[in-house]
């Protein structure tokens, strides 16, 4: 069974088993994606990882979608290291509260994804073993990479060193 066939049947057993949860699968440039209803989603993942072998996440990353209703999406890559298929799954979650299950449980290499996801969009995952900020300090109040937050930043929102130079 080639590479394609292989997806196909993982796909296939992902509808077979939560049915409405699925909501979108799409394909673009080979790359094929499933779009997993929220409160399904790390049963979905459980499952890829211990009946299809998705062993490995490559990456997990989030993205604004600036829409009204479920805005914001977490995207997770991850591939069979035993058939060599790699897959997109990915949920959407609210603007007010968005709150993800977290994955490290399932993969322990999510924790530091997991952590720029909050840190960058606001998404928080719930059961998160060290839910810190990575980048920005703890007490910044505001999310770099949703599409509301100005190019330049919030002026006086962070401290910044000086760029006058020292004479003395």
């Amino acid at each position: 069974m080639d590479r394609a066939a292989k997806k196909e049947a993982v796909v296939k057993a992902i509808k077979e088993k939560f049915g409405v949860a699925v909501r979108d699968v799409s394909e673009y440039t080979g790359d094929t994606k499933v779009l997993i209803a929220l409160d399904s989603i790390h049963d979905v993942l459980l499952f890829l990882r211990d009946e299809h072998h998705f062993v490995y996440l490559t990456d997990l990353f989030g993205a604004d979608r600036f829409t009204s209703e479920d805005r914001f999406e977490v995207i997770y890559n991850i591939v069979s290291l035993k058939t060599g298929v790699r897959l997109f799954v990915k949920t959407w979650c609210p603007e007010e509260n968005p709150v993800v299950p977290t994955a490290t449980d399932i993969w322990p290499g999510a924790n530091w994804n997991e952590r720029e996801v909050w840190d960058m969009f606001g998404i928080r995952f719930e059961g998160h073993p060290d839910h810190r900020r990575i980048y920005m300090p703890e007490d910044y109040q505001y999310h770099p990479m949703r599409k509301e937050f100005p190019l330049l930043g919030i002026p006086g929102s962070i401290d910044l060193p000086t760029t006058t130079p020292d004479t003395e």
